[in-house]
C-alpha cells in the first residue's frame, strides 16, 4: 500500500548487529534472579536490550501477574551496573507514567494489548512529545488491520521510533505454542520497508527445544533480530516456564544460528539470479492466463446453471477435485498442504463468479 510506504521510521536506536538481540526473562520475579540473569547475559551473550515483564497480563485471574511497579527499580540497578539498555510491556498510561519515572529506554506494546485500539490510543497520547522507541507486538489473533493500526496510531502522535514483534497468533491447531502464519510479517515488511521487524520465537514456539528452529527461519526471511526468553532457572520461572532457556543455552542457540546476507556483490551470482527469476516471471504469466482461463470457463458453467436451475455447488465434483488434483500435485513434487490450500482458493473463486452470475437481476422499468 502506497500510504504505508511513505512512513519514515527512525532506526538509529536500534544498534547494527546480527542479529539485534533481546534476552531476559519472562517475569521479573525477584531482584536477584534479575541481576543474576543480567549477569550471566553480560558475561555470555551481551543482547542489546534486557527484557523482563513487570506486568504480565494474564488470561485468568488468580495466575501470577508480575510484581509491579516494585521491580522497576531492579531494571534500573541493571542499567546502572551492567549498561544494559532494558525494555518492559506496557499496557495502560499508568505504565507508561512509571516505565519513564525509572528511566525505561524502550517500551513494547503487548499482544494483548494491540487487539484494543481504545488502548493503544491511550498509550500513544500517554507518549505525545516522549522521545522514546516503542516495539508493537501482532495481535493475538491475525488480524493484520490491528497490527498496522497500532503502528499507525503512535505514528500520528509523532513518535517514529518503532519496530514491530512477531510473536505468533493463536491456533487450536499448530505444532508450536502459536501459529507463525509468516506471511503476515511478510505483508508488513513490504508495506512497511523503513520498519524494523522482531522475532519473539519464545513465544511462538511454546517450547524451549524449538526456539532455534523458528529463530533460524526468522533469519532466513530477513527479520532484524530476536527477542528470546532467557531465564538463570526456566524450570523455577513462575510464568512460561516451558518456552524460557537458560543464558548458556542462549551462547548455544546463537552459535548455531546461520545469518545470511539479503544480497551477494557477486557478478556470477547476480547475473544467475536474474536468469532464474526470468524464468519465475514467464511462468507466472502462464499461471495467471490459465487461471483467467480457467475463469471464462467457470463462468460458462454458472450461466448454464443458471438458465437449468441448477446449484452452485456440487459436492460430488468438488470431492472429485480434491481426489484427483492433490495426488497429482503430490506427484509433481508439491506439498499437499500447499495443494489443498491454492485449490480451496481457487474454488471459493468459483463460487464466488457462479454466485454473481445466479443472482443477476433485470430490474423492471417501472416508469410508465
Amino acid at each position: 500500500m502506497d500510504r504505508e510506504k511513505q512512513h519514515k521510521f527512525t532506526n538509529s536506536w536500534i544498534q547494527q548487529s546480527e542479529p539485534y538481540l533481546i534476552a531476559g526473562p519472562c517475569s521479573a520475579e525477584t531482584e536477584d534472579q534479575v541481576i543474576e540473569t543480567a549477569r550471566q547475559l553480560v558475561e555470555s551473550n551481551r543482547p542489546q536490550l534486557f527484557r523482563a515483564g513487570i506486568w504480565k497480563p494474564r488470561t485468568r485471574p488468580n495466575s501470577f501477574e508480575g510484581v509491579g511497579e516494585k521491580g522497576l527499580p531492579w531494571l534500573k540497578r541493571v542499567k546502572e551496573e551492567f549498561g544494559l539498555p532494558v525494555t518492559i510491556e506496557v499496557a495502560n498510561a499508568d505504565h507508561v507514567e512509571k516505565a519513564l519515572k525509572y528511566g525505561i529506554d524502550v517500551l513494547w506494546i503487548g499482544a494483548r494489548t494491540t487487539v484494543s485500539p481504545f488502548a493503544v490510543q491511550e498509550i500513544a497520547e500517554s507518549l505525545r512529545g516522549v522521545d522514546i522507541p516503542v516495539m508493537i507486538k501482532n495481535p493475538i489473533n491475525p488480524d493484520y488491520a490491528l497490527w498496522v493500526g497500532a503502528i499507525e496510531r503512535l505514528l500520528n502522535t509523532g513518535n517514529n521510533k518503532l519496530a514491530a514483534i512477531h510473536r505468533g497468533f493463536s491456533s487450536i491447531s499448530s505444532e508450536y505454542r502459536n501459529t507463525p502464519n509468516w506471511e503476515i510479517p511478510i505483508k508488513l515488511k513490504t508495506d512497511f520497508p523503513d520498519l524494523k521487524i522482531i522475532c519473539d520465537p519464545s513465544h511462538i514456539s511454546g517450547q524451549r527445544n524449538k526456539v532455534f528452529n523458528v529463530a533460524q527461519k526468522a533469519l532466513d526471511l530477513d527479520f532484524d533480530g530476536l527477542m528470546i526468553e532467557t531465564h538463570i532457572s526456566p524450570d523455577d520461572a513462575w510464568s512460561d516456564a516451558q518456552q524460557q532457556i537458560t543464558p548458556q543455552q542462549l551462547i548455544e542457540t546463537m552459535s548455531l544460528l546461520t545469518v545470511r546476507s539479503n544480497t551477494s556483490k557477486s557478478t556470477t551470482f547476480q547475473n544467475q539470479l536474474e536468469q532464474l527469476r526470468s524464468q519465475i516471471d514467464e511462468i507466472d504469466a502462464e499461471i495467471l492466463k490459465a487461471l483467467a482461463k480457467r475463469k471464462k470457463i467457470v463462468g460458462e458453467i454458472g450461466s448454464y446453471k443458471k438458465d437449468n436451475d441448477v446449484t452452485i455447488l456440487q459436492l460430488e465434483r468438488w470431492r472429485e477435485i480434491l481426489d484427483t488434483r492433490i495426488p497429482f500435485g503430490e506427484g509433481e513434487g508439491l506439498d499437499r498442504q500447499f495443494v489443498e490450500l491454492l485449490l480451496q482458493l481457487i474454488h471459493d473463486e468459483s463460487i464466488k463468479v457462479q454466485t454473481d452470475i445466479l443472482n443477476e437481476r433485470v430490474i423492471p422499468d417501472n416508469k410508465g
